[in-house]
């Protein structure tokens, strides 16, 4: 004798199959939102049914092509700036204490953050792709890092936080809005709220910074 969801199936087989289909529970298991009963129902309709097995193909093919047609590629700064946030966190965890540098400003000078540029173990590697970070200092309203760029930052807008720089080594070109500020070693630069902003390195070196975040 047949089970009361292998009835089920043959009812839903046999009256029901196109307003199954319609129903959109197949979308909703595809996208994985189903519930535990609607995926178990589907996974049996499947079986029984090579029209749900086909449609179900046919869904999963159009979400990878909507994916594929509407996907965003990743600000290339939230890569260096994760991995130096891990990196920091584990530099805590081995014993490192934690280190206040002092907030940037029009009267800072690259010896202000010697006793970090200094550091052996605060350098970039030889082979990062074109950003390179290491956080030298963190609290609530400020965040300090030593940055190194090859080639360019792209584009920001910061609306909650002011973004300054002083140049360590190499030079570099910093666009704000229509306005370029040629940058050298010894040069600082604070950035608006609300005002885009991009990078570009002038110098045949990376061009290494003190970037510094603060809270507005």
């Amino acid at each position: 004798m047949l089970s009361f969801t292998n009835c089920l199936v043959e009812k839903l087989i046999m009256e029901n199959v196109h307003q199954f289909i319609e129903s959109g529970i197949l979308e909703a298991y595809v996208m994985g939102s189903a519930s535990r009963e609607e995926s178990n129902l589907v996974e049996a309709m499947a079986v029984a049914s090579v029209e749900i097995r086909d449609e179900i193909a046919s869904i999963s093919e159009a979400l990878e092509m909507f994916a594929f047609a509407n996907e965003v590629a990743p600000d290339p700064i939230v890569k260096p700036m994760l991995l130096a946030s891990i990196d920091y966190t584990e530099r805590m965890k081995n014993g490192e204490l934690p280190s206040f540098p002092p907030q940037l400003n029009e009267n800072s000078i690259v010896a202000d953050y010697s006793q970090w540029l200094d550091r052996p173990d605060l350098i970039s590697p030889d082979d990062f792709d074109n950003i390179h970070a290491k956080i030298i200092g963190y609290a609530p309203h400020v965040l300090t890092a030593i940055v190194w760029v090859k080639e360019m930052a792209p584009q920001e807008v910061h609306d909650h936080e002011y973004e300054k720089f002083l140049i360590v080594e190499g030079t570099c070109d910093i666009t704000i809005g229509d306005e370029v500020h040629s940058l050298a070693p010894g040069n600082f630069l604070s950035i608006p709220l609300h005002m885009p902003h991009h990078v570009v390195v002038t110098s045949i070196v990376p061009c290494k910074i003190v970037l510094q975040r603060v809270a507005a």
